[in-house]
């Protein structure tokens, strides 16, 4: 490329490489338009940690250019980290009305009543410097999600968002086939193309598939059904309450995210509730169990849902008996598979009869397998190709397709997170990296809880915490109280008070050879403790607790 020529940069900063986290910038020389501000649950050897953010230091950094965040739909991978990022770059939001509508709780909860919120619906066009956005419907598993295309002076840049090809929507929104070919005639740019189902072969089942086995098995049950899916999964939801109502059933929607999410859609009229259906939670037992659905959140096995809460028999209004129906209409997220299956054990202990996502026709994806894949990329014929939303085998596998497609191997970018893909007239190619990683939120604290803090936190896990404590005389730097030992996560001290005692001895061999030396420097002190201790102690148990010495002076 000419040093004078006009350059594009797509930079991802989260959701390659994994699920979740999506976050995308596009840079035209000093305007900088971002797609999503996601978030992703932490794995297991993340303990204590709420959730994971992406790195946005190259947007901070840049934040005059910063004009716009673009929302494609109101998953949590999308926008769960929209609030920490607003906090950094104050700038407009585009999104449709239901996606801004499940965002604005979250603002207000962070505090954030400036932000500039608006509402676009598909077709609409937006212009933003030299960068005109077009939106476009597709079909996903949540109402009103959005991809978009981005006219800039070099060609145009098209985001497919969160897709499937579903022929038969719950809502009868179909994708906007004929604006998809509309783009691929005027010739696209750069594609950048949903890889979550790159892996599967075939089509993605439409939705209305669920549908129909709700109403097989609500025609079959007995006793009470309750349901799990994504709080989120509005499309969902609304076929369980239809169902309900066809089979003369209350429903009663249980957990905080899901009567939220029920209570917005309804205000903004993207589900039908049939009038006098809903009851609350306290009610369910006025009815007989035939005449009632429960819709309930729960279904990744996190500990302290509603469900994980009823199969425990820790809910405060409901407990699972014999004769109940659950159905699990989700896919455990990558990690949550055994959380999944310690819920789905525990129902089946209380004496549920329990429906899950191995049984046909309980859940459907909300991406596209590969026969749709093929069809996108038929339609859109793109110059270049960036397979995004994916771990890493996602993105080989989306990337192949294409190439069997006859798009050139050298015009397909697997990218990284960080990566700068630069786009010109003529060609393209990775130029460098940006910083990008993963911010990790605790409570308050965002990204303040980094390796040397989960380390101690898997130490304490693994081996426990030894405290001792030493009182000195500052004068005579002679002990007048302690050793004293107090040990949480490591023995248990009635039954190990020899090893305690042993452990007192080493810590007055360590204070005397101190002593001897004239060493009067705490840290040294607690250093020499900290060695005699871990040595001893590895002897005797094979572990190696945390030991933190505690020097009072008097």
């Amino acid at each position: 490329m000419s040093e004078h020529e006009a350059r594009l940069h797509i930079i991802p900063l989260g959701g390659l490489g994994e699920i979740g986290k999506n976050m995308l910038a596009i840079r035209y020389q000093n305007t900088i338009v971002v797609i999503d501000a996601g978030l992703m649950f932490p794995e297991e050897e993340l303990l204590g940690i709420d959730v994971v953010i992406p790195d946005i230091s190259y947007l901070v950094e840049n934040r005059e250019k910063v004009k716009a965040i673009i929302l494609t739909h109101g998953h949590e991978d999308h926008v769960g980290a929209l609030p920490y990022v607003l906090k950094e770059i104050n700038v407009p939001v585009y999104g449709s009305r239901l996606t801004l509508g499940m965002i604005e709780g979250k603002l207000k909860e962070h505090q954030l009543n400036d932000v500039k919120l608006h509402v676009v619906n598909p077709r609409d066009k937006v212009q933003i410097d030299d960068i005109i956005l077009e939106f476009f419907r597709v079909s996903h598993s949540i109402p009103d999600s959005l991809g978009v295309a981005l006219h800039t002076p070099l060609g145009i840049v098209l985001h497919t968002g969160d897709i499937k090809l579903d022929q038969t929507p719950v809502d009868g929104q179909v994708v906007d086939f004929r604006k998809l070919a509309e783009l691929g005639e005027k010739g696209v740019l750069v594609m950048l193309g949903d890889s979550t189902n790159a892996d599967k072969t075939g089509f993605t089942m439409s939705e209305k598939v669920v549908g129909n086995t709700f109403d097989e098995l609500f025609g079959k049950c007995e006793g009470r059904i309750i349901v799990t899916t994504f709080a989120s999964n509005v499309h969902r939801i609304q076929q369980v309450i239809s169902t309900a109502a066809k089979y003369g059933r209350k429903v009663s929607v249980i957990g905080r995210s899901m009567v939220n999410n029920v209570e917005i859609a309804q205000r903004l009229g993207y589900m039908d509730i049939p009038e006098g259906i809903m009851i609350e939670m306290e009610d369910i037992d006025k009815y007989p169990p035939q005449e009632i659905v429960i819709v309930t959140t729960g279904s990744q096995g996190e500990p302290m849902s509603a469900l994980t809460r009823m199969a425990t028999a820790d809910h405060r209004w409901v407990g699972i008996r014999p004769g109940d129906t659950v159905i699990i209409s989700a896919t455990p997220i990558p990690g949550n598979e055994k959380l999944v299956a310690k819920t789905v054990d525990l129902l089946f202990r209380q004496g549920a009869e329990v429906i899950y996502e191995r049984e046909m026709g309980v859940h459907v994806s909300g991406h596209a397998a590969q026969e749709e894949l093929k069809i996108l990329l038929n339609l859109i014929r793109p110059r270049y190709f960036i397979p995004v939303h994916g771990e890493y085998r996602h993105l080989m596998k989306h990337a192949k397709l294409a190439e069997s497609l006859g798009i050139p191997r050298h015009r397909i970018f697997v990218a990284e997170n960080g990566s700068i893909i630069e786009v010109g007239r003529k060609k393209a190619c990775i130029a460098g990296k940006v910083p990008a990683g993963r911010i990790l939120v605790d409570g308050l604290g965002v990204g303040d809880v980094g390796n040397i803090v989960l380390r101690d936190r898997k130490q304490l896990s693994q081996d426990g915490i030894m405290i001792v404590v030493v009182t000195i005389n500052r004068d005579q730097g002679q002990v007048v109280a302690g050793p004293d030992i107090v040990t949480r996560g490591f023995v248990y001290v009635r039954e190990s008070e020899e090893l305690i005692e042993d452990a007192k001895a080493r810590v007055k061999e360590a204070l005397d050879f101190c002593e001897k030396r004239n060493i009067t420097e705490w840290a040294v002190i607690k250093a020499q403790i900290r060695d005699k201790l871990s040595k001893h102690l590895f002897d005797k148990t094979g572990r190696r607790p945390m030991i933190l010495p505690i020097i009072m002076e008097i």
